[in-house]
């Protein structure tokens, strides 16, 4: 039985085809899942100064839906079984999470939204509150090469086996392996580690350094990675272990390997983590990265 039974995928008012659009179907296709695509318009409001808000209002909506309408109808003629939903809100992150909430999906799908750097000095980009609040998986999509993913990695961080959240390592594993399993694609086991210091990465737990990191310290690490790497049947040559700052090598080993989907731990933060971000919420800046994000299980 698949563990993909409901998916959704949520988009803007663009009415566009998107990525995350083509990769959706792709999964919902292969998987039998039923998809539900809603398109959450943001409510124009410009307090008054132009007349004619409601008015643009409701166009944006019927357009929104008579745009859903056609794609749903292209959806079922390929054999996928599609519903579809229009919000006016003025609260996009808040009707997103109310939708998950009530049709309680597997994995929410949606195109990453990127932030000019500006604007992080004064808002929470979407994407980033809906890795922090929202209770499903989210698989934030920013291209496809192929609709269906090849070569999935699982990125774990096996630096601390007695820590709390280390189950995370296994969630991380097991929906990089569904997800493989899914589509017929390579199952892939990342872990970086970092020169200068160890990290709990993702976690939730915030940074942990280890003075005097030398190189008996990274043997006991690649030791347990390749412990874990064994447990669950990864290749030596699908194996990857990698020494240098975190954000920056997985980035660049996403760039210049095959990778389609990068599966990482995310879990929730103190108010400092909150402000700085984190690793997963940074790879967003990247344009060739394309994320699943899973919690811990409860």
């Amino acid at each position: 039985m698949s563990p993909y039974q409901r998916l959704f995928l949520m988009v803007g008012a663009d009415m566009r085809h998107t990525p995350a659009m083509e990769r959706a179907a792709a999964l919902a296709h292969a998987t039998g899942a039923t998809l539900h695509i809603c398109a959450l318009v943001e409510e124009l409001d410009t307090l008054g100064l132009i007349s004619g808000d409601e008015h643009l209002n409701q166009t944006r909506e019927q357009d929104s839906r008579q745009w859903l309408a056609d794609e749903a109808t292209l959806f079922h003629e390929n054999g996928i079984r599609v519903s579809t939903d229009v919000i006016l809100t003025r609260d996009v992150l808040g009707a997103a999470l109310n939708q998950v909430k009530e049709i309680d999906p597997d994995l929410l799908i949606k195109d990453v939204q990127h932030e000019a750097a500006y604007k992080r000095l004064l808002f929470t980009p979407l994407d980033w509150q809906l890795l922090r609040e929202c209770s499903c998986p989210i698989h934030l999509v920013t291209a496809v090469h192929c609709p269906l993913p090849r070569v999935v990695v699982a990125a774990v961080d096996p630096t601390h086996p007695e820590h709390p959240h280390n189950d995370l390592n296994e969630t991380v594993i097991q929906a990089a392996s569904e997800l493989a399993r899914q589509c017929n694609a390579e199952l892939h086991l990342l872990h970086v580690c970092d020169s200068a210091h160890t990290h709990m990465a993702d976690f939730g737990a915030g940074t942990v350094t280890v003075p005097g990191f030398g190189s008996d310290v990274r043997k006991s690490i690649h030791k347990v990675f390749e412990q874990m790497a064994a447990r669950h049947a990864v290749p030596v040559e699908r194996q990857h272990f990698l020494s240098a700052p975190i954000t920056r090598s997985i980035a660049d080993f996403v760039a210049h390997s095959r990778t389609d989907v990068l599966v990482m731990g995310n879990h929730p933060r103190k108010l400092l983590e909150r402000l700085t971000g984190s690793t997963t919420e940074h790879l967003l800046d990247h344009t060739l990265c394309n994320v699943l994000a899973v919690k811990a299980q409860a």
